[in-house]
């Protein structure tokens, strides 16, 4: 199926996320701490550091935001063809981790404060990027909302194809933004050290919030998601060799 050209650039702001976070992730000079020693006979796992665990986070809100994308033309081609209990577990996936957790655990309470302090275009973008999380907020109780029933009913079909679109578009901007301008700005406060240690500390409010740990099972369950809607085979969205000039 072709796409038309809004849902062209959509899928372009996505590819941008990727290469923007890549960009983003600090490698040089980042301390690596050894969390216990291994058992014998196995290799001993670099513990995730602070900015790596808020980008690894990202990966799995934008594995659920790129399922919203893929549905919206199935949405509107036949609404009663979704399986809206597996968009209803997206959403509810979208809001344990991506909202309760990431967003209100982590990035308002730890990250925003401490940008919003920097004042200018920084404040800025604190104010924006937590008038956007609200907004995130109704949205997904609207798709917990019309994804009640087994079906999606006709009548919700195109306004939420068009809600989700727009939250995809917005989302696709404000993690772009966190990744490049936000985490880095935040980052440079803390000595390598202090970032270890904030990793740590952003680990217990993980296991205090899902009791083990919480982007493992984060991403279990959007790649069973994914294979539920017929998205977890990587190799589909591989396009066709380009035509020669």
């Amino acid at each position: 199926m072709e796409m038309d050209s809004t849902r062209r650039k959509l899928l372009y702001d996505f590819l941008g996320i990727g290469a923007a976070a890549l960009a983003g992730t600090p490698v040089v000079g980042e301390t690596v701490q050894e969390k216990k020693a291994p058992a014998k006979g196995e290799e001993q796992e670099p513990e995730v550091t602070a900015t790596e665990d808020l980008m690894r986070e990202h990966g799995v809100i934008r594995r659920a935001l790129l399922v919203y994308f893929e549905v919206v033309p199935k949405i509107r081609h036949d609404a009663s063809s979704i399986d809206a209990a597996a968009l209803r577990q997206v959403a509810q996936l979208f809001r344990t981790f991506g909202e309760d957790y990431h967003e209100r655990m982590l990035e308002e309470q730890h990250i925003f404060p401490l940008v919003r302090k920097r004042g200018g275009e920084l404040e800025r973008y604190a104010d924006i990027l937590t008038e956007q999380h609200q907004r995130g907020r109704e949205v997904t109780d609207y798709v917990l909302t019309v994804t009640s029933g087994a079906r999606i009913s006709v009548a919700h079909a195109e306004p939420l194809a068009k809600v989700l679109d727009s939250f995809v578009l917005m989302y696709a901007n404000h993690a772009a933004r966190e990744d490049t301008i936000v985490f880095p700005a935040w980052k440079r406060n803390f000595s390598n050290k202090r970032l270890d240690e904030i990793g740590d500390e952003f680990e217990e409010i993980e296991h205090k919030m899902f009791g083990k740990d919480g982007f493992e099972d984060a991403e279990k369950k959007i790649a069973r998601i994914e294979m539920n809607l017929g998205f977890s085979d990587l190799a589909q969205f591989t396009p066709p060799p380009p035509p020669k000039p």
